[in-house]
């Protein structure tokens, strides 16, 4: 598991460096007026970029994740649930955008009432990241620590990826204030 969050660390990374930079924009909804929406695009469309480089490892991937079991088994369910809400939150953020900028009036009022589940779920997606190491953290000390693990997998190197997977390294500020209809 530890190995296949390392081999996912700068892709994962990458994306929340994008996200930061996007949600201020979205955080509390779409935003109003053709030159706002435009302004937005870009940093949107990195945000939505960026979460699609992710290649999820094999370990982590729902077909095999299904053989783990413990502490494993939470941290794969995790990450797959966050690669899954930000792709997808992204994605449809942008076609929101899209919709408000190009589509019909119906499609645009649409777009707008809905945004908030997209943005809610650019969200949670990075919530769930955010406790990603505090989980390795906790598992690794479960199933015995350094003494069970030896040089396979050290402290410092769970600590190195609890960092890299924590609340200040993922979480997104501020809180999502986006609400159906904004």
């Amino acid at each position: 598991m530890s190995r296949a969050l390392r081999e996912v660390e700068s892709p994962v990374a990458r994306e929340a460096a994008a996200a930061k930079r996007a949600w201020p924009l979205v955080a509390g909804g779409l935003p109003a007026g053709a030159q706002a929406l435009a302004s937005s695009r870009a940093p949107i469309a990195l945000a939505a970029a960026s979460a699609k480089q992710i290649q999820t490892p094999a370990l982590l991937s729902e077909a095999q994740a299904a053989s783990l079991t413990g502490p494993s088994a939470q941290l794969a369910g995790l990450f797959r649930t966050y690669t899954g809400l930000v792709t997808r939150g992204w994605t449809l953020i942008g076609a929101a955008l899209d919709q408000i900028e190009h589509g019909s009036p119906a499609s645009a009022r649409f777009a707008r009432e809905n945004a908030a589940l997209y943005i809610e779920s650019v969200y949670d997606g990075h919530f769930d990241l955010a406790h990603v190491g505090e989980q390795l953290r906790d598992g690794y000390r479960s199933l015995g620590g350094p003494s069970a693990f030896g040089r396979t997998l050290t402290q410092s190197e769970v600590d190195a990826l609890a960092g890299a997977y924590s609340e200040a390294t993922d979480r997104l500020h501020p809180h999502v204030r986006a609400r159906l209809g904004s």
